[in-house]
């Protein structure tokens, strides 16, 4: 099952994603529908005309999940790519919900910055409540999954040993297009990044260090996570940073994320005014 968040006059509503468009499911964003228990029977009895509606529509996925979690160096790739050893815990640190935009929305490059990255990622969607889980819990509270670009301001992002000054700018973290149920991800599929439809990232989830579960189960051992939170799981090979000399995100250009059996983030990159 596929499920989105389309924008409306009246607010989002809940859809789920057929073939030829979309059934409505009601009023409210993903991240409301998960609050209920029987969310995945709502959703799959839905039932009505299907409906078209236009990519911009789309907003991000869950616009304002209680928590953004993100992880670092989690792709074996990236790693030796940054000169790191293989942790051996999650490296962790957050978003706010105000850096999010929908899956065609423009990326909007701060004009404080220059070095503007991109991140392609695989997102977890967490489905119910759980604290200090197993991996048979962790694996049961997912409720699927969706695409996550963790653009990155680097020259900010190393003022510091911390990152977050680098990762949280408002709106630069298209989110989308829609939440797949985990039957529908299979588990080497392929993830890219393209920029002008030259591929710049291209590898599989399978290359993550920390899987989805291994990560509810580690976070969830800090914080309880709830329905509607996300966790970003980190990105592969082939940024900008890493290349000789550094490459980075320009206005004008076409910042295009896929995971085979999700679906693709389509963001024109344009500068923000500064005002």
């Amino acid at each position: 099952m596929k499920l989105a968040t389309l924008r409306t006059s009246d607010g989002f509503r809940t859809v789920r994603i057929e073939e030829g468009g979309y059934i409505d499911i009601g009023p409210g964003d993903v991240g409301d529908l998960l609050t209920r228990v029987d969310w995945q029977a709502v959703a799959a009895r839905a039932d009505g005309p299907v409906s078209e509606a236009a990519p911009s529509f789309l907003a991000p996925v869950v616009p304002r999940p209680g928590k953004i979690v993100c992880v670092g160096l989690n792709y074996r790739t990236h790693i030796t790519e940054m000169g790191r050893d293989l942790p051996d815990h999650p490296t962790l640190f957050a978003k706010f919900p105000e850096t999010l935009i929908g899956p065609y929305d423009h990326l909007a490059l701060p004009p404080e910055s220059d070095a503007a990255d991109w991140e392609a990622e695989l997102a977890v969607v967490v489905g119910r409540s759980v604290r200090r889980a197993d991996r048979a819990t962790a694996e049961a509270a997912i409720a699927g999954y969706t695409i996550l670009n963790d653009v990155s301001l680097r020259d900010w992002q190393f003022r510091t040993k911390e990152w977050l000054q680098g990762k949280t700018w408002e709106s630069t973290t298209p989110l989308g297009p829609c939440l797949v149920t985990p039957d529908e991800l299979a588990p080497d599929a392929e993830i890219n990044c393209t920029i002008d439809d030259e591929v710049v990232q291209k590898s599989t989830i399978g290359d993550l260090l920390f899987d989805a579960a291994d990560l509810v189960a580690y976070v969830s051992t800090i914080v309880t996570l709830n329905p509607g939170d996300l966790i970003a799981t980190g990105t592969t090979g082939g940024v900008g940073h890493a290349r000789k000399p550094p490459r980075y995100l320009r206005p004008g250009q076409t910042m295009v994320t896929r995971i085979e059996g999700i679906g693709e983030l389509v963001n024109p990159v344009r500068r923000e005014p500064l005002s």
